[in-house]
């Protein structure tokens, strides 16, 4: 059975709560059943957002999540949080722009990637989709949603937004996407 354990943290305005449901949307959308669990700080903006999801091909018996498979921590308080809820050999993304991508995970060999993902995002003319040329690394690291139906659901879940909107996140994802990470 395949099954991915998605957990998603930041401040509440870096889209976090937007982008875990957009990946379980986009993961129902590709056949798979699905679990999302948002939880948000008491301020909200600002405050610290998290949410959980599971995407699988059999049954999920639980949303929570004690051991994630990946981690996608856009600050240091996120990363410094989480970081020992990820499974050995599981995969941690750092958001650089705002920590110093230093987990303190002994013994499990997380594998760790950064990227400057707001830095990336203000470059391409809005700080708001730094989410997505996060979610483009972590499908470039491992494709645990098929790229095509991730650029195709941009079109449904924002039609309302306007084709700017999609425009500039198909282009925070191919962002993402393209990133060279150090190794």
């Amino acid at each position: 059975m395949m099954e991915r354990r998605i957990m998603i943290s930041g401040f509440g305005g870096q889209g976090i709560i937007a982008l875990g449901k957009f990946i379980a949307i986009t993961a129902m959308m590709s056949d798979s059943n699905v679990s999302y669990l948002p939880s948000y700080g008491a301020e909200v903006r600002g405050g610290t957002a998290n949410c959980q999801v599971i995407i699988s091909n059999g049954q999920i018996a639980s949303p929570c999540i004690e051991k994630t498979d990946m981690l996608l921590a856009m600050n240091q308080p996120s990363l410094d949080k989480f970081a020992g809820a990820v499974k050995a050999n599981g995969l941690i993304l750092a958001n650089t722009s705002f920590s110093d991508g230093k987990a303190g995970v002994t013994g499990k060999n997380p594998r760790i990637y950064h990227i400057p993902a707001t830095e990336l995002a203000v470059k391409l003319g809005e700080i708001k989709v730094a989410n997505v040329v996060a979610l483009g690394a972590l499908l470039s690291i491992e494709e645990f949603l098929p790229v095509d139906m991730v650029k195709k659901n941009f079109s449904k879940v924002l039609r309302d937004k306007g084709k700017d909107i999609i425009e500039l996140n198909l282009n925070a994802l191919e962002c993402g996407l393209k990133f060279k990470f150090d190794v």
